[in-house]
């Protein structure tokens, strides 16, 4: 045969590929790939695996700038065709560059839905070990803080400072300011600085950076808290007739187990962070950290009952803490819980729906004195009868206290609240 395709004496034409026996199970498959590698036996590459196996296993490679999705995703993370925790570090390498721990990158990871059957996926037991791996992957200067160096943790308690004790004591200051000025003023002057001593509380007690709107329903439940159960009991009687006494002593109360409450928030943060470094799994650090926060927040009320116990007795009251005061102190307590660890919104509506509570009270007891209207002040009246005036903010306040609890035993147990958390 000539040039264009005549076979030379004892062998076939050049660039001609001799056909296949019959009985060979190539027949109608052969062809020649661009990359110089046949394919054949149902598309066999050059590494060993057949295309229909590919097909099946729904894997395949991609190209430069190719995502994997779907099936081929799965297939990759399962038969190790490629590096998973690689794509993982792309997605998240903001966060896993600025973390100072691994730690932070396991908050960070749970914080984004990552979960331990998630990390299961990519080769790893849970989300701390996987979080491990991450941050011993991303590259660090001389600057950057290594895993065991002795930098301080985000979230772990430093020394108490002295700008951090002066804020812890400062509402307790303000309280004696406040009972002093009632000590000594009389009539309308008086009520005065009761209000304003009680405004003023509301800005120390609420911590930093809270909610909008937290400042005003803790001044509110502050000033009830000063002058409600004596304004009930009056509305109740038919007045008021005149001015109604004012209960300093659970105000200076509330003022002074303020610095228990920073400290036990900080204990707290403390040793959440110390447990979150031990753990090994996301179940296992909330398994231990809602003992934890209830224990806080029953030291907590057992420190505030003995304040309001000793202010009582100091300015003359008889009997022990009443209800009201010692729910209001648990709520604030919790909702700067939850607002240290960046749940301001919780914290708020608890404090806005005892505020509701409150005015709905006396609006109702209110509205009964308009003719055909005296079941609304029924409910009002039986707890009154029950409880004295204190029993409106003891449920009132014990509500939505234990609203909350539920909320940080649910949310607090997340190693996401505990990443660059300051509690103060």
């Amino acid at each position: 045969m000539s040039d264009g395709g005549t076979p030379a004496a004892g062998g076939p034409a050049r660039g001609v590929r001799p056909a296949p026996a019959a009985g060979d199970s190539r027949a109608g498959h052969g062809r020649t790939t661009g990359g110089g590698g046949t394919t054949g036996g149902g598309g066999t590459t050059g590494g060993g695996r057949t295309a229909g196996d590919r097909a099946a296993s729904g894997d395949r490679t991609a190209g430069r700038g190719e995502r994997l999705v779907g099936p081929a995703r799965t297939a990759v993370t399962r038969h190790g065709s490629a590096d998973p925790v690689k794509a993982l570090l792309h997605r998240h390498r903001e966060l896993c560059e600025r973390a100072v721990d691994p730690l932070e990158i396991a908050a960070g990871l749970e914080a984004h839905g990552v979960t331990d059957r998630t990390a299961a996926r990519f080769r790893h037991r849970d989300v701390f070990s996987l979080a491990e791996e991450l941050y011993a992957r991303v590259p660090r200067g001389d600057g950057g803080t290594r895993h065991g160096s002795a930098a301080p943790a985000p979230g772990a308690a430093t020394p108490w400072s002295a700008g951090a004790l002066l804020l812890a004591l400062l509402p307790g200051a303000l309280g004696l300011l406040t009972v002093a000025g009632l000590t000594a003023t009389d009539g309308p002057l008086r009520a005065a600085v009761g209000v304003a001593g009680a405004l003023g509380l509301a800005v120390a007690l609420a911590g930093p950076a809270p909610a909008p709107g937290t400042r005003a329903w803790t001044g509110f439940l502050l000033i009830y808290a000063l002058v409600g159960d004596g304004l009930l009991a009056e509305l109740l009687t038919g007045g008021p007739d005149g001015p109604w006494p004012l209960d300093a002593p659970p105000l200076l109360g509330l003022a002074l187990a303020a610095a228990p409450a920073v400290w036990c928030a900080r204990l707290f943060a403390a040793r959440a962070r110390r447990r979150l470094a031990g753990s090994r799994g996301l179940a296992d650090f909330a398994a231990g950290t809602r003992p934890l926060l209830l224990g806080v927040v029953a030291l907590h009320t057992a420190a505030l009952t003995g304040l309001l116990a000793l202010v009582g007795t100091v300015l003359g009251g008889a009997g022990p803490p009443r209800g009201g005061a010692v729910a209001l102190g648990v709520l604030l307590f919790l909702a700067r819980l939850l607002t240290a660890h960046g749940y301001r919104g919780a914290a708020a509506s608890g404090l806005a729906a005892a505020c509701a509570v409150h005015g709905l009270a006396l609006a109702s007891v209110l509205a009964a004195r308009l003719p055909g209207c005296d079941l609304l002040a029924r409910p009002v009246e039986a707890a009154f009868s029950a409880g004295g005036p204190a029993a409106v903010p003891a449920l009132a306040c014990g509500a939505a206290a234990l609203a909350l609890l539920g909320h940080a035993t649910a949310v607090l147990g997340r190693a996401s609240a505990h990443a660059g958390t300051a509690a103060t």
